[in-house]
């Protein structure tokens, strides 16, 4: 496999090199250099805690026996003399005393015991004087000797065989390992040079495992928003980039919508912004060269020309505010609302604001209900239904806002008597555009109900229609209610 020295593969293998260079590393200088000098340390300690063990069963009437135990288990020469240098007992890894020198022995089961024993009697060491005369001159009555090959450990001790205070000689050899390393660093090498060839084709093969899902997610981020956009990731191989995954997924899905937006905002609202652009310059080149001196015909002109300037600024804004919606810029603000004001008050300003039209504002809104919105957004979405109503009224020019509480979920609804949707229409009146392409052009931009809809999710909620050909529609809200 062919990596590029900057890629995630790479960069993976070369840590996993370093890492198993480390630990190599490390096991020959623990097995080489510091092995003799760790074992060393091991058998120090280990003999000062057989010497302690020792001078604490020292008195008890089995002592020879713990001697001999501790001497077979630690492989260490033990010595018992007097103060003198004479011989109390001794043992090392093979067993005790066989001969018996002046150890009173009043055990009839210690007896046999020496008898048994395989060996004959050890002498003292040739040193043993100096050790007595480190001993004695010795503050905290111990002594520490030590060379290249030996260490010895001695102490005063009550012994239970004599009367007199004893003398405790506890030594154990520090250079057996010497002649190991050789042996064990033959077999490092052997270890090494085979876990080598196994680390790299490991680290390999580790490598390609973690580079491959990565450069799939690279390669599929590069189509994002692309027609051939195919999700080649399969799940499964860690968390992480299976949820990097479902992101890319969702960012792709984000930018097919946002170009299919800017698609349709040219397609559909060019042909909106152009009309009463038109509109204003024709009426504007009219009073110039023709009714500019007619006041009345001036006026009517201006009167027209200031109806679709506004109309032109309700299509941005209508179009700003639902870029704004789907912008997905962070969650809205949301605090406890009361519905039920917000309602009336909203109806209540509809109401005066299209008097003037003959528009009667009818309606039935039980108090007391709050959700967790936004104030701002569910007038916007209110005042998007009743005036959609308001523009398919009917003969009668009347809409009804209802509001009601049902099984703990706030049921907004705005109702008019026109001419009702076909059914065929009903499952697309949310869409953006749609009234404006398909029911006769009224409203500003056809995104009026596409608001409502996105404002009503953003609250967790959902949109329904009821309609009836020839006797009206009811637009309804469903949100979350709360205490």
């Amino acid at each position: 496999m062919k990596l590029k020295t900057h890629s995630f593969g790479f960069r993976l293998w070369m840590y996993f090199a370093l890492f198993t260079a480390f630990i190599f590393i490390v096991l020959w200088l623990l097995q080489t250099v510091f092995l003799q000098s760790f074992y060393n340390d091991m058998v120090i300690r280990n003999t000062k805690n057989a010497a302690e063990s020792i001078v604490d069963n020292s008195t008890s009437d089995d002592i020879n026996d713990v001697i001999d135990d501790i001497a077979h288990d630690n492989s260490i020469l033990v010595y018992i003399t007097d103060e003198d240098g004479s011989l109390l007992y001794s043992s090392d890894e093979w067993g005790g005393m066989k001969k018996k020198t002046n150890v009173p022995d009043n055990s009839a089961s210690k007896a046999r015991k020496i008898e048994k024993r395989p060996g004959g009697y050890r002498s003292l060491p040739d040193e043993y004087d100096r050790f007595l005369k480190s001993l004695s001159e010795s503050s905290d009555g111990t002594v520490e000797l030590r060379d290249e090959s030996y260490y010895v450990y001695g102490t005063y001790i009550d012994y239970y065989h004599s009367d007199k205070k004893a003398v405790l000689y506890v030594g154990a050899t520090i250079e057996a390992v010497g002649s190991s390393v050789n042996i064990i660093s033959m077999q490092l090498v052997w270890v090494t040079v085979l876990s080598v060839i196994v680390g790299i084709v490991l680290s390999m093969f580790i490598a390609k495992r973690f580079s491959s899902p990565v450069d799939r997610l690279s390669a599929k981020a590069k189509k994002l928003g692309e027609k051939d956009y195919e999700n080649g990731y399969q799940k499964g191989f860690c968390t992480e980039l299976d949820e990097l995954s479902d992101t890319l997924d969702r960012t792709n899905k984000k930018l097919i919508e946002s170009k299919e937006f800017q698609m349709e905002l040219l397609a559909n609202v060019s042909h909106d912004l152009r009309t009463p652009l038109t509109m204003i310059k024709g009426y504007a080149e009219m009073i110039r060269d023709i009714s500019w001196e007619d006041e009345e015909q001036c006026g009517n002109d201006v009167a027209i020309i200031i109806k679709e300037a506004d109309r032109l600024t309700a299509l941005v804004n209508e179009i700003l505010e639902y870029s704004e919606l789907k912008s997905d810029g962070g969650p809205e603000p949301m605090e406890k609302t009361d519905l039920s004001r917000i309602s009336s008050s909203a109806a209540d300003s509809f109401k005066a604001l299209k008097k003037p039209e003959g528009i009667t504002v009818e309606t039935d809104i039980e108090p007391g209900i709050f959700i967790n919105g936004n104030e701002v957004r569910l007038q916007r979405a209110l005042y998007n239904l009743m005036d959609n109503a308001s523009r398919h009224a009917g003969s009668d020019k009347t809409i009804k806002v209802s509001l009601i509480s049902r099984d703990r979920t706030a049921v907004l609804s705005v109702a008019d008597h026109g001419e009702g949707i076909p059914k065929e229409e009903i499952d697309h009146i949310w869409d953006r555009y749609y009234t404006s392409r398909m029911r006769k052009g009224k409203g500003v931009s056809g995104l009026g109900l596409a608001i409502v809809k996105q404002i009503t999710e953003l609250h967790g909620g959902k949109c329904l229609v009821r309609s009836e050909k020839g006797k009206g529609s009811e637009f309804i809200i469903e949100l979350p209610q709360i205490g």
